[in-house]
């Protein structure tokens, strides 16, 4: 017997009125033409519906806001008027419903909606690599959609500051790269490190003064504040070589 999927948190997608009524006055159509372009599509709602959504009385469903972006030519985050973020807002930017995105990526659907729901991604390292594909993300925006850019910090904080190459294979795992780009960034990265501590303990054996100490100090922080992004950037220009 089957199982009704769990229901979404939200019924509605974030939708701004105002800019649909922009985006459909911006290039010329009544709302009888928008609704009729829809209707074309598969969505067939009067005009009435339309009206409501522009006047923000009613939200439009997932179904319509993705019939409404196309009839109107606009991109779906611009209708939401917000930066995608979340999983689910990324999904909807890409016009994925959850169930067309679950068969994409290979999961059952009510793990899917369950991931949506609470934030909490369980996917596979194979479905995770799908998952960033079908929505087009980067590696820092997928570490910051599934969770796990807490993760990556650590594992690199570990690869800096002790023996590197067994952190390799988890962080080529954990980005989706390959595995050659990570030993390439991360070596630079260690060496990076040990540069500023050769450079502390060089002015801490010729007896420095403690202001020149400290300064060191505070741009080994700042660089290790930055790792992640440090480490992305390095990863992803190995890629583009």
């Amino acid at each position: 017997m089957s199982h009704p999927s769990p229901p979404f948190r939200s019924s509605h997608p974030p939708f701004s009125p105002a800019q649909a009524r922009a985006a459909r006055l911006r290039i010329g159509l009544t709302p009888e033409q928008v609704i009729a372009a829809i209707g074309q599509l598969g969505v067939h709602r009067p005009v009435q519906a339309l009206m409501c959504w522009e006047a923000g009385t009613v939200a439009p469903s997932e179904a319509e806001l993705f019939a409404l972006a196309d009839a109107l030519w606009c991109p779906v985050p611009v209708l939401m008027d917000l930066r995608p973020r979340s999983l689910r807002e990324h999904r909807l930017a890409r016009q994925f419903s959850a169930e067309r995105l679950a068969l994409r990526i290979g999961m059952d659907l009510r793990d899917y909606v369950r991931a949506e729901n609470d934030h909490h991604w369980n996917g596979t390292d194979r479905q995770t690599l799908v998952l960033a594909d079908a929505l087009g993300l980067e590696p820092d925006e997928l570490l910051r959609v599934i969770g796990r850019a807490g993760e990556l910090d650590a594992l690199l904080r570990q690869a800096v500051e002790g023996r590197w190459k067994q952190f390799t294979a988890p962080l080529a795992r954990l980005v989706g790269v390959r595995e050659r780009a990570v030993v390439d960034a991360v070596r630079t990265l260690h060496q990076e490190y040990a540069r500023f501590n050769e450079r502390y303990m060089g002015h801490l054996v010729a007896r420095s003064d403690t202001a020149r100490l400290k300064e060191i100090a505070t741009e080994r922080a700042a660089w290790l504040h930055g790792l992640a992004d440090r480490f992305l950037h390095l990863v992803g220009h190995d890629e583009r070589r």
